[in-house]
């Protein structure tokens, strides 16, 4: 018995586009002689959905499109992902549903139990949970299907989130063969952690795992694929491609016969995520071209040669703006960089436009001596330059603040904020130098310019400006953030760990008080575990006692 897992990359809500490619890869999987097309949850409509889930239109289409694709394998069985209309006369309007679809019909239905409400997930907005589901006799298998969260869920905060255990029931109603078709967004090291809790059941329960997921990038959200089988002894047997679209054929006759592609872990994964991320949102949002602040520094210079990879160097277009303050090997490493990556460059110098806006505000500022205000203009200058080539060009103008930045808000609201998409923005500062290492490894080569990643980094807004003037050492900012937004340390726990009160009660109240601005930001692409970005729900007129 072959079954064909297929990943998939759909743009969210176009039902049409959509359809031709699920078509065009059950034709793919029929070639390949599998009996069984596995596609992941969502699979019609694209996951996030998000509140287009609530447009009965929408939902219509997405049900015809079911039918479409009933009609098109006739010869082939195909498991896939939709929203059903809930016909109940209560609960919410859609369930989380899979279809088994067989002879131009739908032979057997599933729908997700378990609908997470935490990070980036509001499935209970939509989705009306299911009771316990039954298995269905197909062709000699005793198929168990779940999605997604059924069988990846886990405890969170000390406890169960949930009060049942939909594979464990499956497999008492007598499960053979469990399947889970998922959208499951990445963050780094995220599918080593998958494939465990894969393991688990497999293992607990002495039955093979097939998994699909969904691939490519939607908004914020990266989908790295990364379909797999693992046998009944918990040992992963198959893997397929991470961050593309691929079909991985598994014969449940002969496990060990199934492709095993690698999969990118630590910086290699967050580069391959960043790279999928920026190409899927410019093809999916209509750009073809993207622009580019250069300041000579290191995280512009990793936006713009991750610009150049995604994209094409023809495609991106680098801009140094000197003012007064800017250092001369700024501008020549902003030019050694754009040499490098192939990609076009100008020069855009900002002191008389800097000069006229001093002038023209001198008389308001009298008696008033200059500080961050005259600093924070330059910055607003640089950003009305960028947007101004953005609409000339219809380019998508990058930002390019990363993580650490952004978190104690080191980074000027409608300047360098200034932007269509924050490509490094979920990316510590620490792990920008990694990345920029990494992306000179694979290219053989010194792409971002040595001195960039040796320099001391400096915003240049001031006289021999330098970052560690108003923060503490990256390395001791990225650990204490580390602590306090992704693990949810208090700061007393952070400080038992050794950290200077001072400094961690300073990182604290930059956080909070910056929330402002980040929720004012462009949407960044997610690549940790706990972003910046619709899965963190702060309030900004707060004052929390921690």
């Amino acid at each position: 018995m072959k079954i064909a897992l297929i990943q998939t990359d759909p743009t969210i809500g176009d039902i049409a586009g959509n359809t031709q490619a699920i078509i065009e890869r059950i034709a793919a999987a029929r070639t390949a002689g599998a009996a069984l097309a596995v596609f992941p949850e969502q699979a019609i409509l694209g996951y996030p959905a998000k509140d287009l889930l609530l447009r009965r239109e929408i939902i219509r289409q997405n049900v015809e499109a079911l039918d479409r694709i009933a009609t098109a394998a006739r010869d082939i069985a195909v498991l896939i992902g939709y929203a059903e209309p809930n016909e109940h006369s209560h609960g919410r309007p859609v369930f989380n549903a899979a279809a088994l679809l067989e002879g131009g019909r739908i032979a057997a239905r599933w729908r997700k139990r378990l609908l997470p409400t935490y990070d980036v997930f509001d499935e209970a907005r939509y989705f009306e949970p299911a009771g316990p589901q039954r298995v269905f006799d197909w062709r000699g298998l005793r198929l168990g299907v779940t999605i997604c969260e059924d069988l990846l869920s886990e405890p969170m905060f000390g406890r169960p989130l949930y009060d049942c255990d939909p594979v464990a029931d499956l497999v008492t109603a007598g499960a053979t063969v469990l399947v889970n078709i998922s959208a499951s967004p990445f963050h780094v090291d995220k599918h080593a952690w998958r494939v465990g809790r894969m393991a688990a059941h497999a293992r607990q329960h002495q039955r093979v795992v097939l998994y699909a997921n969904q691939t490519g990038g939607n908004d914020e959200l990266l989908f790295d694929g990364a379909s797999c089988v693992v046998g009944a002894d918990g040992h992963c047997v198959g893997q397929a491609r991470s961050f593309e679209p691929d079909l991985l054929l598994v014969d449940l006759d002969d496990l060990s016969a199934t492709r095993r592609e690698p999969v990118p872990a630590g910086i290699a994964g967050i580069h391959r995520a960043l790279i999928c991320g920026l190409s899927d949102y410019l093809r999916k949002c209509g750009f073809s071209s993207v622009v580019v602040g250069l300041s000579g520094g290191i995280d512009s210079a990793v936006v713009a040669a991750l610009a150049a990879e995604a994209l094409g160097p023809e495609n991106v277009l680098g801009v140094a703006m000197p003012s007064r303050y800017s250092s001369e090997h700024s501008v020549a490493d902003a030019r050694q960089l754009a040499e490098n990556l192939g990609i076009r460059f100008e020069i855009v110098p900002i002191e008389a436009m800097h000069r006229a806006f001093e002038q023209a505000l001198a008389p308001q500022f009298a008696g008033r001596a200059p500080d961050v205000t005259e600093e924070n203009i330059q910055a607003r200058v640089r950003g009305n330059i960028l947007m101004s080539l953005s609409n000339k060009f219809g380019s998508l103008l990058l930002t390019t603040g990363n993580k650490s930045e952004v978190a104690v808000g080191y980074c000027t609201l409608y300047g360098d904020m200034a932007g269509g998409l924050a490509v490094i923005s979920d990316v510590p500062k620490t792990t920008v130098y990694a990345l920029a290492r990494h992306i000179n490894a694979e290219a053989g080569r010194a792409l971002i310019p040595e001195r960039t990643l040796t320099k001391p980094p400096s915003a240049e807004l001031r006289p021999d400006q330098h970052d560690q003037q108003s923060l503490p050492p990256y390395d001791v900012l990225d650990a204490i953030l580390e602590a306090y937004e992704e693990r949810l340390e208090s700061r007393d726990q952070i400080v038992a760990q050794g950290f200077d009160p001072a400094v961690v009660d300073d990182v604290i109240r930059k956080i909070r008080i910056s929330e402002y601005k980040r929720q004012q930001a462009a949407p960044g692409l997610k690549v940790t575990s706990r972003a910046f970005g619709f899965g963190r729900r702060m309030p900004i007129a707060a004052r929390p006692p921690i």
